[in-house]
């Protein structure tokens, strides 16, 4: 049994699959409080779902890109087999959404994991669980979400010390909406000429959920 905030259908808002149509399960819980998050709603509410019911809206929806988001999906104790389960169904790709704090073997080796490394500014600085460095595969993608200089320099030094350009499929620099303008991050990236990716959120310029 799963804790479901919501299943819905839009454009992938992030990631290097941003723009394409995407089914999304986001699950209830989160075990951080970042400052900037801009789903509070998925820490209490939803409902309880089993995993054949989230695989049947699944195979309803013409879009075959699917995402396990949350909160944090790997919390919860279905997560593995409504991963297993949505890629015998058919998703493809099936990403998933998490912090880095809970161990990334968890995630089948079928799906593309996209995880969000907390920087010192987001409010849940050294959550990120050190061993998950190596546990990253190719076909994974790292994400900072920025609020300052100070987290460029941050992100920067751990892209570097952890050779992450060459190991994964991207690497993404993203702004915090009304923290630093995405110019200004823009510049940085090109100062230093770091072979990584500015992010900007599709979902947020458009206004889709």
């Amino acid at each position: 049994m799963l804790r479901v905030a919501e299943i819905f259908t839009s454009l992938q808002g992030e990631s290097t699959w941003a723009g394409y149509p995407c089914f999304f399960v986001r699950l209830t819980g989160c075990n951080l409080h970042c400052v900037y998050c801009d789903t509070p709603q998925a820490r209490e509410a939803g409902r309880r779902m089993d995993i054949a019911e989230v695989v049947a809206a699944f195979e309803k929806s013409p879009v075959k890109m699917a995402e396990i988001t949350g909160g944090e999906p790997l919390l919860q104790d279905g997560f593995v087999a409504l991963a297993e389960a949505l890629l015998t169904a058919g998703a493809t790709p099936l990403l998933v959404e998490t912090n880095g704090s809970r161990p990334l073997e968890r995630i089948p080796a079928g799906a593309r994991a996209i995880v969000d490394v907390k920087c010192p500014e987001s409010g849940s600085a050294n959550s990120f669980l050190e061993a998950n460095w190596a546990r990253l595969r190719a076909q994974d993608e790292v994400k900072f979400v920025l609020s300052s200089r100070a987290d460029y320099e941050w992100a920067r030094t751990q892209v570097q010390e952890h050779a992450l350009v060459d190991r994964l499929q991207a690497v993404l620099f993203s702004p915090v909406h009304g923290r630093l303008p995405g110019p200004i991050l823009a510049a940085w990236i090109l100062e230093d000429a770091l072979r990584v990716r500015l992010q900007l959120q599709l979902h947020r310029i458009l206004a889709l959920p």
